[in-house]
């Protein structure tokens, strides 16, 4: 399995209608056929912590099968083209953090 992680800060001067397309076009991203599961959204009301950014617009977390998928995703994705095309003049900055996960410790016997 392979996370992949995507931070983004969106420009202060999108429009409502702006804005509202970037959302919509990470809901059709994330139906892409490469993602086994996805979680997607906006930061999260959590108190403040000096270890906590609240900083961004949007998140999203992928899960794929494994790197192959996510490599597929990311070079013959359409839905991911087309997110591209569309909004990457929308986002000042984005931030991707893509991890393995750590496999489970079967000595716990959880």
């Amino acid at each position: 399995m392979l996370i992949h992680n995507a931070y983004f800060w969106l420009r202060k001067d999108l429009s409502v209608d702006e804005r509202a397309t970037f959302e919509a076009e990470l809901r059709l991203l994330a139906k892409s056929s490469f993602i086994e599961n996805d979680y997607t959204g906006s930061t999260a009301p959590t108190p403040e912590r000096e270890v906590t950014d609240h900083s961004f617009d949007f998140a999203t977390s992928f899960h794929f099968k494994d790197l192959s998928d996510h490599e597929a995703y990311q070079k013959d994705c359409p839905s991911h083209m087309r997110f591209i095309s569309t909004c990457k003049s929308y986002f000042e900055k984005v931030i991707v953090y893509d991890l393995e996960p750590l496999k489970k410790d079967s000595s716990k016997g959880h």
